[in-house]
């Protein structure tokens, strides 16, 4: 088994997975990006306009002996809507959409089976309309992006957007709480 596995994930604005899957066992590292468009060296300006194409998304290293893949994305269907095209609540546009980037072919079936299972179970009221696509160049975002909830809890957008989630992830996964969290 692989030392260290790669998940990248788009569902919103990326300060609330990065803050979510900090707090998560068996998670290495996270960080803020972006992926998925066209634009070499993209910056946050120039995601925000929309027209590069880019996702915000995070980039998740993983311990696989300890967390799964599958466990990764069942949080990640927990702390965002994945049946909103280009939206997470008020943040709207094409960075904001619902993706998964798959390393490998492993991840994208196993992906697809996450979203068949979930859209089963009739949890929302609408279709999942995540996008499962290959991973592509990730472009770190800049330095202030990273941790930002971290360094910047008491922000209003991090009191009333990133806190429920970091809070709906520790109540309802509480077992996969890493033990520096």
């Amino acid at each position: 088994m692989p030392e260290s596995e790669t998940a990248v994930l788009g569902g919103g604005c990326f300060w609330c997975l990065e803050a979510v899957y900090a707090q998560m066992e068996g998670v290495l590292s996270v960080e803020s990006g972006y992926m998925g468009g066209k634009t070499k060296e993209p910056t946050y300006h120039d995601v925000c306009s929309g027209a590069t194409g880019h996702v915000e998304v995070v980039r998740v290293t993983f311990d696989p002996a300890v967390t799964s893949y599958r466990d990764i994305l069942e949080v990640f269907f927990t702390i965002h809507d994945p049946t909103t095209r280009d939206r997470q609540g008020n943040d709207a546009g094409t960075q904001y959409r619902s993706v998964v980037f798959y390393n490998g072919d492993e991840q994208r079936s196993t992906a697809e089976q996450v979203i068949r299972e979930l859209d089963a179970a009739r949890i929302w009221d609408a279709p999942i309309v995540t996008e499962v696509r290959p991973a592509s160049t990730f472009y770190r975002a800049e330095e202030y992006h990273q941790n930002y909830f971290r360094d910047n809890s008491h922000q209003p957008y991090c009191t009333f957007v990133v806190e429920p989630k970091v809070r709906k992830f520790r109540e309802k996964f509480a077992h996969k709480l890493s033990h520096s969290a």
